[in-house]
């Protein structure tokens, strides 16, 4: 398959992209003290020299006490956390690369809290619950909610005012905003409950408005969604395409620009009669541009290197080309062949297959 689409430079929502290729965010435990390290600076930016087109920061955290569950992951609130991004942006913007900061809450999640540590407060979430059966933390009254909504727009202005070009909110794998959407987690009886999902989308929309009001109309905001949750991986927001259509609806009508759609294998249909994946989908019906991203480039699933430390063999990129040469989506989020390798993406470039490499969980352990 040809690779000209892939790398091909491209305008997408007022951004000049140098081709498809997006880095996707991930989570590396390597910033004491929530401060953006050196080395990490240093990861973007040798990824960014190494033709990915776009970068998505790791998860980084909103100014609640208890938007995070570890000490080492980023925040993107404070002074000396601010520069420290600021200074990633300037490098990866200097190699002719966009960058977005990914603007996080965990919600009710603590996976990954390390032994003996905890936020300086509860966890929140809307109803108290982690999933179905367990409950973590506090339930969120209107005033945690409002100040929540409040903490994004604060982080977006400091993202604007950094020099990002862009950002992306966290509104996917059982994490705060989705928990919002999920009825599992979301059992609230007020005007952020609902028993239908464009209802649950209300603090969803509330963010994302209260943030396009700072950053202005046009500043691209990506937001990030998925059918599955950490908390249960069959989880399905939307059953059909009309589900979906209506979800996504009031989601770009308080600000959405573009859809990065997860999936577990982006070759997977999203429902029965069509071969379109969840990008394609959000792309169809909602004429939005999107993003698709899950196993690109490996065989092997991305939980199963989560819960169980597994690697993952290399996989051949011609249905990827095939979806992209159709429009089923715009770009291409890759994960984990990227931590493997910085330079995975001028292998592809320059027809360097042999130098591609099989995912080795071992490299989570490590930055380069």
């Amino acid at each position: 398959m040809s690779l000209e689409k892939l790398f091909a430079p491209c305008t997408i929502k007022g951004l000049d992209l140098k081709n498809r290729i997006v880095m996707a965010p991930m989570t590396r435990y390597k910033s004491p003290g929530g401060i953006l390290s050196d080395e990490m600076k240093a990861y973007y930016g040798r990824r960014a020299r190494a033709d990915v087109g776009m970068i998505i920061s790791e998860a980084t955290g909103i100014d609640r006490a208890c938007s995070l569950n570890h000490p080492d992951v980023p925040r993107f609130h404070g002074d000396a956390a601010l520069a420290a991004w600021a200074d990633a942006g300037r490098d990866v913007a200097s190699a002719g690369c966009v960058m977005a900061p990914q603007l996080w809450h965990v919600g009710a999640v603590n996976a990954g809290q390390p032994k003996g540590w905890a936020p300086e407060r509860p966890y929140e979430s809307p109803s108290g619950y982690l999933d179905a059966k367990h409950k973590n933390g506090v339930a969120m009254s209107e005033e945690d909610i409002a100040d929540a909504v409040a903490a994004y727009s604060q982080a977006a202005v400091a993202a604007r005012d950094a020099g990002f070009p862009c950002l992306e909110l966290h509104g996917a794998h059982g994490y705060l905003i989705d928990q919002f959407f999920w009825d599992v987690t979301n059992r609230r009886e007020d005007a952020y409950g609902s028993k239908d999902l464009p209802g649950r989308a209300r603090f969803a929309a509330e963010v994302l408005k209260a943030v396009r009001q700072v950053v202005g109309p046009d500043y691209p905001i990506i937001l990030r969604l998925s059918q599955w949750k950490q908390q249960d991986y069959g989880a399905k927001l939307a059953a059909t395409p009309e589900a979906l259509d209506k979800w996504l609806t009031v989601l770009m009508d308080a600000g959405a620009d573009i859809f990065h759609c997860s999936q577990r294998r982006f070759w997977e249909a999203e429902f029965e009669g069509s071969p379109l994946n969840f990008a394609g989908w959000a792309k169809k019906l909602t004429g939005a541009p999107s993003i698709t991203v899950g196993s690109i480039g490996l065989h092997g699933d991305m939980i199963a290197t989560i819960t169980r430390f597994e690697g993952a063999a290399l996989a051949s990129l011609d249905e990827l080309l095939e979806r992209l040469d159709r429009d089923e989506f715009d770009l291409v989020a890759v994960g984990r062949a990227l931590i493997q390798d910085p330079l995975w993406a001028t292998k592809v470039r320059e027809g360097r297959d042999s130098e591609l490499q099989p995912f080795d969980a071992a490299s989570l352990a490590s930055i380069y």
